[in-house]
């Protein structure tokens, strides 16, 4: 049984894998002594955890988790070794996530050239091609584009992700709404058009907070129902479970 603990921006995922299955998932906005603390008291099997943290505290956390649990790994980029070529240039400063989403979904959809869209409080970008990570890009999320308009102008309002799809925009909140959200489709589209013309056997995984928003505005895409950074961390533990 396995403790799987991502620490993103704006909070931190606790998740219990059993046989690749994750039996309780839940997210907190910092992983204390006392979450651990109740997490192994109500799974005494946990054997194993792995953490991987976009704050830089991943040490600190590995170093609470081994008060509890005897296996722990901290997951870096640069030097845990995974089950996937990784091509970026500075692993050293590639994000956590984007490689554990990487290593997730080449273990779901194997033999497959994959680009990975994750909408978080940044849209990442990613590609995993002929079984290795390629890199990709970085543009400000959904949110982070609503609150940038309403920060650095004088007079437009703070608003937020909508589903409705119009072709202008009515008021000035309709048409904060419908540009940013309009705007990130066809940017994704693009990159969706261009993927597809380049790879053969392919596919397009959507995760992350605002991935809802985006499915049915853009063809093509797979909605990824797991969770990917979870299940590819749970992936490098197996892989690294021989060193225990």
């Amino acid at each position: 049984m396995n403790l799987i603990v991502d620490v993103g921006n704006s909070r931190a995922k606790i998740a219990i894998v059993d046989n690749g299955e994750i039996r309780e998932q839940y997210a907190v906005p910092d992983i204390t002594d006392m979450d651990i603390r109740n997490i192994v008291t109500r799974y005494p099997a946990l054997s194993r955890a792995i953490v991987a943290s976009t704050r830089g505290n991943a040490e600190s956390v590995g170093a609470l988790l081994r008060h509890y649990i005897p296996n722990v790994v901290v997951f870096t980029p640069a030097t845990t070794p995974i089950p996937l070529g990784n091509l970026y240039h500075t692993p050293q400063t590639l994000g956590a996530d984007r490689l554990a989403a990487a290593v997730g979904v080449a273990a779901l959809y194997p033999n497959r050239d994959i680009m990975i869209v994750d909408f978080g409080t940044a849209i990442t970008i990613d590609y995993v091609v002929n079984g290795a990570f390629c890199g990709g890009n970085i543009s400000p999320g959904v949110t982070t584009r609503f609150r940038a308009l309403a920060d650095y102008t004088a007079t437009l309002p703070l608003c937020s992700p909508t589903e409705s799809v119009l072709e202008y925009g009515r008021t000035t909140a309709e048409a904060i709404e419908q540009g940013v959200m309009r705007g990130i489709e066809k940017e994704i589209a693009s990159y969706v058009e261009s993927f597809m013309l380049k790879n053969n056997e392919n596919c397009t995984i959507f995760t992350g907070g605002d991935a809802k928003y985006f499915v049915k505005r853009i063809k093509n895409a797979i909605f990824a129902d797991c969770e990917p950074v979870i299940y590819g961390l749970n992936t490098i533990l197996e892989y690294n479970a021989a060193k225990f």
